[in-house]
């Protein structure tokens, strides 16, 4: 019975979707002498708002070109619009505003498309220590992060001093590939006040100040613990490499499109996926020191609840996870 009731409602659901929806679609557009692109676009801000809807609507369109639309490569984008205004049967001269629009979303569409292919190509590719370039990334890395203690060789235990497992980091890098020492170079050459000031704590960690009401509970055995015990720090290297896998998992889910699309006014890049990481790895950062963990153990249980409140953040259309990023150079267009 209960089978049955399941593929009833998905019948029905199917109904809806393919004749009822469709239908109150062309009731809508006859009223408003506006289609669904129209209706979006004059009706939503530029941004997150805007474009998953225009991505929802060529998806679920009927039409093969609508549907093949945000899949096009970046040069053809200018073309697949005018053909879009042709199908719909949209004048240019009366609706100037409305093909710029829609151009704004399918360049962030089809940049999104573009790297998350980017990035996978990153995480794919081995470090390689017999590779120069790779190598050169590395001691880049070492000098950002230790600029006043020369490495005394290639393997040694002085990279345990910027959080990587063992003598040679190499071995680190098996899981992200080049995502992550690209990331963690990026954050240490960027934002190296920040990043210095991160290494600094995961090393020589701080309890957090314990508010008035949470000690007022305390037992005075709980609250002379509290005091004397050393906190809990962590690997930053291993940690940024962690986060690298957070930042992937967004970004090939989908769950990243609000804060890209929010941020970046045209396509997506590199740039704006390793500005993401750097924000991430600093609210990572501040989230492991108010958690207070009581071991290193405690890590998976600490990043799956950041995973998840940067998961429901990301769920607000208007979200921009870093917006300091965005009030310096990559400004919103109103478009």
């Amino acid at each position: 019975m209960k089978h049955f009731l399941r593929v009833l409602t998905q019948l029905l659901v199917l109904l809806y979707c393919k004749c009822l929806w469709r239908g109150l679609k062309f009731v809508i557009r006859k009223v408003t002498g506006r289609c669904e692109l129209q209706r979006i676009c004059y009706n939503n801000k530029p941004g997150a708002r805007r474009t998953l809807k225009i991505e929802t609507s060529l998806k679920c369109s009927k039409h093969e070109l609508l549907q093949s639309a945000v899949s096009v490569p970046p040069d053809s984008v200018e073309k697949t619009i005018d053909d879009i205004m042709s199908l719909k049967k949209i004048n240019l001269d009366t609706n100037p505003q409305l093909g710029i629009s829609l151009q704004a979303c399918l360049f962030q569409i089809v940049g999104y498309r573009n790297l998350v292919v980017e990035v996978e190509k990153l995480r794919r590719e081995p470090y390689d220590c017999e590779n120069p370039a790779h190598e050169e990334m590395l001691m880049k890395l070492w000098k950002e992060l230790r600029p006043d203690s020369p490495l005394s060789d290639r393997i040694s235990k002085q990279w345990c001093e910027i959080g990587f497992q063992g003598n040679d980091p190499k071995t680190d890098f098996r899981g992200m590939g080049l995502l992550g020492l690209h990331n963690l170079l990026y954050f240490a050459e960027h934002d190296k006040a920040t990043t210095l000031q991160v290494l600094h704590d995961s090393l020589q960690p701080k309890h957090r100040n314990v508010p008035k009401e949470e000690a007022s509970k305390m037992s005075k055995a709980e609250w002379d613990k509290k005091q004397f015990d050393k906190a809990i720090g962590y690997s930053f290297a291993i940690v940024g490499i962690n986060i690298t896998d957070l930042a992937y998992s967004l970004l090939v889910s989908g769950a990243l499109k609000t804060h890209l699309y929010n941020v970046a006014p045209e396509m997506p890049s590199l740039v704006h996926f390793q500005q993401t990481f750097c924000y991430l790895m600093q609210e990572f950062h501040r989230f492991w020191m108010e958690e207070d963990p009581c071991d290193i153990m405690e890590f998976n249980r600490v990043r799956t609840k950041f995973h998840k409140s940067i998961l429901k953040q990301l769920k607000n259309p208007d979200m921009a996870l870093c917006p300091h990023f965005t009030a310096s150079d990559l400004h919103l267009v109103n478009l």
